[in-house]
Order: structure tokens, then sequence, then C-alpha cells
């Protein structure tokens, strides 16, 4: 650029403009280079240069997007070095009238094609032999420099004169010191002389083959700046003060000494001017005392940049590959030689140099190059200010003479060139830009590095969290924030998918653990990973929350009180319902009842799922052996636990993901699972909730070789369906709303959000209520319709219940009875009294005969739903023994299709108003 453009940015612009065009370059150039300077001395810096920056700073998504179009940049600017010494080659022949086909373009072309060829040849020998060349060229263009300047002040032949060289002269300075555009604007001469700019990032693209990067590429790239541009304005300065902008290149002219006549396009061959500053590449050559110098200036300058993009490309790429930030191109990434040389990478970017080089018009191919550029330079900048933004304590970079809003300015500075140099082609490359990182923003790279972007995530997570403090609470903005008791989550499927359907894109979603006994920390963060890696895989946007409690209900208790920060905290507790509270031990039936006091005491809603093919798929579930910390190593009471090693990569865990999370959708993928491999195991390292289910590992028992992996056998299809029936698209059907009792508008809420979900969009809400008079049962309808309507709720059908009150069958007391028939005259559990005696079943007698009333309505009604959502008896205290209640609960919910029990805290969810 210095020898074949700068005589031609000066004539268009003149000296004025062509010192501010080398300025606004050198101005990019150096706030460019105090962010990066930032940046590359925040810690190490490994190959990737660029890519390895950006990527490390903004994260994969941005650093995989530029990393690409900065590797495409540099092989381009392969072809547009190469096409400038093809330029020169030509011109040189024509002087001895000389040619290879057309002394044109395909010239060029083919002089371009064999000096790719051999520049390859040259990288593919090792980086060494580069670097050595590179010395050669230096030497060679310093020499062809000093040249100019001295022959600048040698006095002009009449062959120089009459092209345009005429010596120094301060009417000629005066004259082409104001701009003469042809064709051509301030930013497009700007946009060809840019690339010229572009070398300072050169030393960071081989930042892996340097000593010590840190140092090297701060001082290095600042001193490359001053030098050059400074060089850069002399050379303007010295173009525009001894060479006219046109000349006809008539020597006649001279020798009669009518030397201002040569500026007269008429008297040249054609009527034109072929010679000057505006139409002569050669004025370099012109100009300097030996001619061959400055083509060897020429020739050493095209190839030593072309030869530096050739190696920067591959190696940015090479890093990029290494990353797997982009899928299948890791062939290119592989190393070759003690160095590691990317020499596949290296055959890429000769193909696409090779293809560019076709183009054949280095005018062309110049603003393509300084757009790519200009976008990685903006990233660069937003990568220093980003990081200092954010204030994470992790950005410590040694070189401390920047300034995060001087890095914004910069980085605006580059968008603002790039529109206006080109506004289209800057769309373009934003446009692929911002492809690109929606891509890798979807693909999800394994990539944890730190970035500035996660830092962020942080900040803006914390600041809205505190502004959600100070905003009052109010009835219209009400959300349904759930601590869900799940145990290990990916043991029930069914309840985590069901509860997340009320949750997703709404609000607050908890997975509670209750473990019993003791676990160091290292268990603790293994478990909790396994059950994020299971949310994740299943596409559940909630958190993990494990206490350590030998008892359920203190468990509970825990968890709601320490569960949640600020405004962002458990409203709504649910859970599994207990199907086995006839079989299991009596204290867990307590327990399970106590919860549900505990609950209401906490002025929390509470719901209870029931699934009659249950909810518990633990036994599914496997562990496997990781490697043992001790080896066969079993926790005793009075030692300390045994740790689980996690040395599941995260893609191992991805891949050995058990059918469970996706057996309604695809054979193949697994998601996590818990700790059993058979039922014995099972029950040596997850006890059993007052559920009856599976729900936390016993310190006592668990090897530390035992972490949740994969499975050990096939699972029906019946199975599989069961545990995804919530992540499927629900049939045409009804959600049966029994609204029982006023508790705040939950139990109408919560299947409303429900029916807006595409899971149950088929559903049709049938709101189902008990007549306060018999006689009064149209009345009543409208009444339930106008509030409903007031409240906004679409529903198809409003059904009023008459005879409630009506006695049940005696088939029902009968099997109500047989139910209690084991919890009669029993021993005291721990001191409480579990039986039920006769005064009991006589003080809650009418309660009894409503429930079981109700099952007959249910049975004649809501039999074939998709669900029911009935609000939840209130179990008072001193009235009702536990096995009494479940008995209530078990009436109504057996043998029905999914059955949701709900009751609110007697806060109110549901506003008339707007």
């Amino acid at each position: 650029m210095l020898f074949l453009r700068l005589s031609w940015v000066v004539g268009q612009a003149g000296i004025g403009l062509a010192l501010v065009v080398v300025l606004l370059a050198t101005v990019v150039t150096i706030l460019t280079t105090l962010s990066m300077s930032a940046i590359c001395t925040n810690g190490e810096v490994r190959g990737g240069g660029t890519y390895y920056m950006i990527s490390r700073s903004l994260g994969p998504e941005f650093g995989g997007a530029i990393g690409l179009i900065f590797s495409l940049a540099n092989a381009i600017a392969v072809a547009m070095y190469v096409v400038g010494f093809g330029e020169t080659v030509r011109d040189v022949l024509q002087l001895q009238n000389l040619y290879i086909v057309d002394a044109g373009m395909n010239d060029v072309r083919i002089i371009g094609i064999c000096t790719v060829i051999v520049l390859l040849g040259i990288t593919l020998v090792g980086t060494e032999w580069e670097t050595k060349a590179q010395i050669v060229l230096l030497f060679i263009l310093l020499v062809a420099m000093f040249d100019f300047v001295i022959g600048s002040f040698i006095p002009p032949s009449v062959s120089q004169q009459a092209r345009g060289f005429i010596g120094w002269n301060g009417k000629l300075a005066r004259e082409n010191f104001v701009p003469d555009f042809r064709g051509e604007t301030f930013f497009s001469v700007f946009s060809i002389f840019f690339p010229a700019a572009t070398g300072i990032l050169a030393g960071a693209n081989i930042s892996g083959d340097l000593k010590d990067p840190q140092t090297s590429i701060p001082k290095g790239t600042f001193s490359a700046i001053i030098i050059s541009s400074l060089s850069y304005m002399l050379f303007a300065v010295i173009a525009g003060c001894v060479t006219y902008r046109d000349t006809n290149g008539v020597e006649t002219l001279v020798e009669n000494g009518t030397l201002s006549l040569i500026t007269n396009c008429s008297f040249g061959e054609d009527e034109i001017c072929p010679f000057g500053l505006m139409n002569n590449y050669q004025v370099m050559e012109m100009v300097s005392g030996f001619g061959p110098l400055i083509y060897a200036g020429i020739f050493a300058a095209t190839l030593s940049s072309a030869l530096t993009s050739l190696v920067s490309a591959p190696k940015v790429f090479q890093a990029l590959c290494r990353d797997k930030i982009f899928p299948k191109i890791e062939y290119f990434g592989k190393g070759f030689g003690k160095n590691g040389e990317p020499r596949r990478a290296y055959i890429l970017a000769f193909a696409i140099a090779l293809a560019c080089v076709v183009i054949g018009e280095l005018n062309a191919i110049a603003p393509i190059i300084s757009n790519f550029f200009l976008a990685a330079y903006c990233l660069i900048n937003f990568s220093c200010f980003h990081s200092s933004f954010v204030r994470s304590p992790g950005f410590r970079p040694a070189f401390k003479y920047y300034n995060k809003w001087v890095s914004l300015l910069a980085a605006i500075l580059c968008v603002a060139v790039m529109f206006i140099i080109n506004w289209w082609t800057a769309l373009i490359t934003y446009a692929i830009i911002l492809a690109l990182y929606i891509y890798i923003h979807h693909r999800k790279p394994d990539a944890n590095w730190g970035s500035s972007t996660q830092a962020q995530t942080y900040k803006s997570a914390l600041s809205s969290v505190i502004k959600l403090n100070r905003v009052e609470e109010h009835v219209k903005n009400y959300r349904p924030q759930i601590l869900l008791l799940t145990g290990h989550p990916n043991s029930r499927p069914p309840l985590v998918d069901f509860t997340y359907g009320i949750c997703k894109h709404l609000s607050l979603l908890v997975c509670g653990n209750i473990h019993r006994g003791s676990v160091t920390q290292r268990v603790r963060n293994a478990l909790s990973k396994q059950a994020m890696c299971w949310l994740q895989e299943r596409k559940i946007k909630g958190f993990y929350a494990l206490v350590e409690e030998d008892d359920f209900s203190h468990g509970v208790r825990s968890l709601v009180q320490l569960v949640g920060l600020g405004k962002l905290r458990p409203n709504m507790l649910m859970m599994g319902y207990k199907h086995n509270w006839q079989v299991c031990d009596e204290k867990e039936v307590l327990e399970y009842f106590n919860v549900i006091h505990q609950v209401f005491d906490m002025h929390l809603s509470l719901g209870i799922l029931r699934l009659q093919e249950g909810l518990d798929y633990s036994e599914y579930i496997d562990t496997e052996d990781l490697g043992l910390i001790e080896q066969n190593a079993i926790v005793a009471a009075s030692s300390e636990p045994v740790v689980f090693e996690q040395n599941l990569s995260d893609g191992d865990f991805s891949r050995n993901m058990f059918r469970l999370s996706q057996g309604g959708i695809s054979q193949d993928s697994s998601p996590p699972n818990t700790p059993a491999s058979t039922r014995s195991g099972l029950q040596s390292c997850v006890s059993t909730n007052p559920e009856g289910e599976a729900v936390a590992a016993s310190s006592s028992n668990l090897n530390s070789n035992q972490v949740v992996k994969g499975l050990s056998k096939d699972i029906p299809k019946d199975v599989l369906s069961n545990v995804n029936q919530f992540q499927r698209k629900q049939k045409k059907g009804t959600i049966d709303v029994w609204w029982l009792y006023d508790d705040g508008g939950l139990t109408m809420l919560i299947p409303y959000l429900l029916s807006n979900k595409s899971q149950w969009r088929n559903c049709k809400l049938r709101v189902f209520s008990l007549a306060n008079k018999k006689d009064e049962l149209d009345r009543d309808q409208r009444n339930m319709a106008a509030l409903l309507n007031k409240f906004r709720i679409d529903y198809s059908d409003v059904t009023i219940i008459p005879d409630i009150v009506k006695p049940p069958q005696e088939s029902s007391n009968r099997e109500f009875f047989a139910m209690l028939s084991k919890w009669k005259n029993i021993e005291n559990v721990e001191g409480s009294s579990l039986a039920i005696s006769e005064s009991e079943i006589l003080a809650v007698k009418d309660k009894t005969r409503r429930h079981l009333r109700l099952r007959e309505l249910l049975l004649q009604y809501s039999h074939d739903a998709s669900l029911i959502v009935m609000t939840l008896p209130m179990p008072r205290k001193g009235t009702c023994s536990a096995p009494m209640y479940m008995a209530w609960l078990e009436t109504l919910t057996r043998d029905m299709p999914p059955f949701l029990l709900l009751r609110g805290n007697q806060t109110s969810v549901l506003t008339f108003y707007s």
C-alpha cells in the first residue's frame, strides 16, 4: 500500500486530506491497540490471537463469529497483496515491452496464482522459515524507503519531468494540498487505504509462537503503528510536493521549455494523461534514485504482508477449530511438526486466496477487507469496554493505559467508519456476524471461559433482584413461585414436567431435595450438578436446592425458610401424593401430614399431584463406577462421609442421559439418573420419603464410586409414555376445575395458566361449583359465569352441583371404612397417636360424607377429563388425624385421571381491575 496506492490517495484527497486519512487510520489502530493491550495482558494469551482475545472476553458466540470472519479476511488479504505484487510485475514487464498473455488483468491473475503457490510452499516449510523470510523482506523494504526519500532530492531527468516528477516545488505543493476527487469520496479513498493499517494484529495472530506475548504484543504493536504512520505521512507529503496529478508524458514539451504544458492532457496520446499521481501507480519508482530498488521494496512489502496474512489466517482458524465452536471443522485444526503447524488450514487459506486472486482488481478487494477488519477492531474495543464495565474481579490487565469509555468510543468509531465507507457492505458484515452469533448461541458449545458476558449476567441478575425487592406486591403481578419436592429431580419426571408447565416463561421453579444424613460439600456439588444437568437436558428452566435433615417435615421447613432471594422466593409448595400411606411406616404418614400443616402455618399455598401410575421412576435409574476416592470405603455413622468424585465431563454426562428424558420423542438420548442399580441397591443409596418414593441418598451406605449416571436395563414403552406424558401435547379434552372453597382464587388461576400452555391448548376449562341453595341453581350459575368473565378467564362450561348434601351410597361408605380398619386401635408412634377413634369418626362424619359424595360426583362428571383440579380440603388441627385426612384424599383421587389438589393461602390472586 505504501508504494502502490499512497500516491493515488494523495492525488485524490490532496496532501491535507491524505494526512487526515493516515491520521484517522492511526487513531483507529492506536485506540484498538490500547484495548488489545489491556486484554492480552490480562492473563496468558495462547494461539489464536484476535479470536482468542475476543472469545475469552465476550464468550464463544462473539469469538466464534469474529474468528471465522477474521480468518476469512486474512485469507482474502493474501489475494489483495498478491494482486498488488502482480500489478507491479506486469508494469515492469511492460517497460521492457514484455507480457504474458495480454499485458492486462490476465497477466496479473497468472502472476498472482504463481505467487500464492510459492508463498504456500514457504509456510508449509514452517514458521521459522517464514520468520527468516520476513527479516530479509524487511531489510529490502527499508532500503527501498530510503531510496525514495533520497530520490526526491535528486534533480529529475527530462523523462521524469514529462511523467510528472519536477522536484520540490512550493506552488505544486499548494496545488496538491487540496482534494480533487474523481469518482471517489473521502471515505472510499479511506477504505482503499485502510488495509495498510490492518497489520496491528499480526503479532496477536501469532501469539502462540511468541515467547512473552503479554510484553511483546503491546510494545511491538505500538512501535509498528508509530513508525508506519510517520512513514506514510512523510511519503504522502513528499509525493504531493514533487509530482503533478496529471501529466501527458510528452518529453518534447519539457525540452522546449514549456513544462507547464505537460499537465495538458490534450497533448497526450489519445488525449489522455497516463502519468501523474492520479493515473500512474508507479510514481514511487519514478521519483526514487534507483528504480529497481522501489520495485524490490514493492515486492518486499506485498510479499511480506501476504506472507503474514497467509500465516495469520490458518493460525486463527486452527484455534477456532480446536475449540470446536463450529461442528465438523476439527479436521483443519490438526497441528503438524513440533510447532503444531496448521498445514490443512494453510491449504484452505490458499484455496480462498486463489479464488480471490481471480478478481484481479486491488481496489475491488480492499473495501471488503476493510469492513471485516473494522468489525474485528470494533469487537476488540467493545471487549475491553465490556470487561471494564461489568467490573469483573478477574479483569486485571497489567497494561494500565486504557479507559473503558475510550474503548467504547473506538468501537463506535469503527462502526461509524464501516457505514460511512459503504453502508450496505457494513450491514452484510454485521448480518453475517449476527447469524453466526445466533447459530453458536443456539448450538451452545461446551465452553466456559469466564467471559465478561458471564460477568454481565451476574451483574444484571443482581441489579434486577435488588430492584425487584423494592417493588410493592400487587395482585395483578402475582406469580405462582413453586418449591417442588422432587428428591432427585430425574426420579420424578412427570411431577417436574407438570409443575414446569405452570411456571414456564412465567415464574420461579425450585426442585427441593431433602437428604437424610450429612454429606460432604463435594457430594453436594456432585448432586447439584447432576440435577442441573438433567433439568437442562429436559429443557426445564429451574433451580435445585438440597438440605440435609433426618426428618422430612423438618427438611421441608428448612427448604421453605432458606430457598429464595428477596422477592424471588417460593409462595407455593408442590409435592406428589403419598400413594403408599397405608403400607409404609406410620411415622412417614405423620411427617407427610405435618408438612401440610407446616405449609399453611408458613402462609404458603399447597399443591398435591396424583397420577394413578405413580410419580417415582427411580427403579429404572442406575449408578456407575466413576473411580474410587477411597477404595471400597463405606461411611459409618461415626466416620467422615465418603466423597463423590465427579469426573464426568459435560459431554460424557449428556451422552449418558437415560431414555426417560426423551422417551416419548427419541429412542437414543438419555437423561441423568439417581443412584439405584437394583431395588436393594436403591435402598442403600436412596431413602424413602413420606410420599413412599425414593428421595434422598443416605450417607451411611454410599460408596464413593456411586454417582448418578446411566441405565442398566430396557424401559418398557408404556413407562416411557407415562414418564413423558406432560411433555407431549394433550389430546382434545377438558380440565375440570372443582372450585369448592374461596382460597383467594388459586384453584382457578393454576388451571387457567395450564390451559394457555401449548401442551394443554386442546383442553377446555369446565368449572364446577357447589350450590348455596337448591332452588337458586340458575342464579348461582349466572353469578359464577359473570364472576369468571370479570376475572377474564375463558371457560367452556359452568356446572353448579345442587345435591352435595345428599347421603353417599352404601358401597362408598363400605369402601371408605375398609380403608380405616388398619388405623383403628393402633399403638402410639413416637408419642403421637395415629389411631382413629370412634369419637373422631363421629366428629368428622359430615366432612367424610361430603368427600364420599364428591367422589361420586367426580365419577359422574369428570371421570374422562384430561386433568382434574380441586380445592384441597383443609385439615383442622386437633380434630382430624393423619390417617383420616389421607383417607379423604385417597377417596377423592383414587382411580381418577391426573388429579391436582390445590389450596391457596387466602391471598387474592385474581382481580377484576385492569
